[in-house]
């Protein structure tokens, strides 16, 4: 039986927009910070060699990979003080959230509320200062051995360091900003907006190469059909959820009874979203990078192994990337996302229970149990969106890059963003319909008064 919340969400219209005010102005707020990070991903990092970049990049575009790029919405191709993007913030983000799962003295720190998580939020910072730090001197270490800086040399390293740190550190900013005062997850927000910006470029670039013959019609229209079929299937799969029926029993509350009520807990087919995919491109992506930039000056025996094997296409490639996955979807969702013994705690303190289960130790077994067997499902899911799109390139050699991370990203913020605005829309309508009935109350009160003495 559907709820009155969501037969109002159902009939909730855009047209209401106008006259949510708040929500307006966060959506301002929001495309006003997006629009300062695009701008920053077109200012250069000072001492670099534009044309020597730009030819660069034009040879070396394919081999970077296309992930790179996606995350700095082109800033890294452009070298700009975008370059290492958002990154770091995610990296340090996972490594302490996994280090808060595995010490008790962070996982007491979590415990302790608002203080902790602040305490939590500063040791994050400081491992992004730590990781783009090293970031940025590899970077600027491997554009010097690619003759692409104008005055090599400890300067130029220094002002690199400096602007590529500052520049990921503003973007941390900008999105915790979006968090708070705006719409959706900051963060998301600016990876999402770096890969459409993205968009645009390929599919032109991709429509050329039909234009000229070097694709066929026909791969054209089953690439055009693939997308749509993978955006389909990924939007329903994230709105999979398998449901744990929960029973609560009557109870009695000072002299009121109130009688026992059912309800169920919604289990994601797929509880830690896109954090497996992005570890796992990120892993796979370093030593490319790194020989791309330094143009083989650092290439060794065992560089030269990895990059064979492990290039877009190769099996150990996709072998590795598939167990990955696998590994991180496993990990983050028991270890972050979804911890059973806190959820039976939780249930147990509210006096719920799963029917035919005892709480406790018996509900949490039976919850580790269901969500087991749903990550098959979903690990399983998130390696077919990955590594899909890797296999038909290698096989077709696409000149275009397609990655199921990307569209993952896309359809999940999108998904998000588009959830946000509508509760905002939603708690807009409760507090209209709570000042007309206010009204109607006040209404009927006088109406109901007795005729006045004369």
């Amino acid at each position: 039986m559907v709820s009155a919340a969501e037969q109002m969400a159902a009939n909730t219209s855009w047209s209401a927009l106008g006259k949510a005010t708040d929500l307006r102005n966060r959506i301002l707020f929001t495309l006003g910070l997006l629009i300062v990070y695009r701008l920053g991903t077109f200012i250069p990092v000072p001492g670099i060699d534009s044309g020597a970049l730009r030819e660069f990049m034009e040879a070396a575009g394919q081999g970077i990979g296309g992930m790179v790029s996606m995350f700095t919405g082109g800033a890294l191709g452009r070298m700009g003080i975008f370059a290492l993007g958002i990154m770091p913030y995610i990296s340090a983000s996972i490594i302490v959230q996994l280090l808060t799962s595995m010490v008790p003295a962070l996982e007491q720190l979590k415990k302790e509320g608002d203080q902790g998580r602040k305490k939590i939020n500063q040791y994050t910072r400081y491992g992004t200062v730590a990781l783009a730090t090293a970031q940025a001197y590899g970077l600027a270490v491997s554009l010097e051995a690619g003759d692409l800086a104008t005055d090599p040399g400890m300067y130029f390293r220094m002002a690199c360091m400096i602007t590529l740190v500052g520049g990921t550190m503003f973007l941390m900013w900008l999105g915790e900003q979006i968090t708070q005062r705006g719409i959706g997850n900051g963060i998301s927000l600016i990876i999402f907006v770096g890969i459409i910006a993205e968009v645009p470029a390929s599919i032109a670039q991709f429509f050329a190469s039909g234009r000229s013959g070097a694709i066929s019609p026909a791969v054209i229209i089953g690439v055009i059909l693939m997308v749509i079929a993978v955006i389909m299937f990924v939007v329903f799969m994230e709105r999979a959820l398998r449901k744990i029926h929960i029973q609560y029993p009557r109870r009695q509350v000072g002299m009121k009874v109130y009688d026992g009520g059912s309800s169920h807990l919604p289990v994601k087919v797929n509880p830690a979203g896109v954090i497996p995919a992005i570890f796992a491109s990120s892993l796979l992506l370093l030593p490319t990078t790194i020989s791309t930039f330094s143009s083989g000056a650092t290439s060794g025996p065992v560089m030269s192994w990895l990059l064979a094997n492990f290039g877009p296409g190769q099996p150990l490639y996709l072998l590795f990337f598939v167990s990955m996955i696998v590994f991180f979807a496993y990990f983050y969702t028991f270890n972050v996302a979804f911890k059973p013994e806190e959820v039976a705690n939780n249930l147990k303190n509210q006096n719920g229970f799963v029917p035919g289960i005892r709480p406790g130790k018996k509900t949490a077994e039976y919850i580790e149990y269901v969500v087991n067997r749903v990550l098959v499902l979903g690990s399983f899911y998130l390696a077919l969106v990955c590594v899909l799109p890797e296999v038909l390139r290698g096989q077709f050699a696409f000149p275009v890059y397609f990655g199921g991370t990307s569209v993952l990203i896309v359809v999940s913020v999108t998904m998000d963003t588009i959830q946000q605005a509508q509760s905002h829309l939603l708690a807009h309508q409760y507090e209209g319909l709570i000042e007309k009935s206010q009204l109607r109350g006040r209404n009927k009160k006088r109406a109901k008064r007795g005729p006045s003495r004369r």
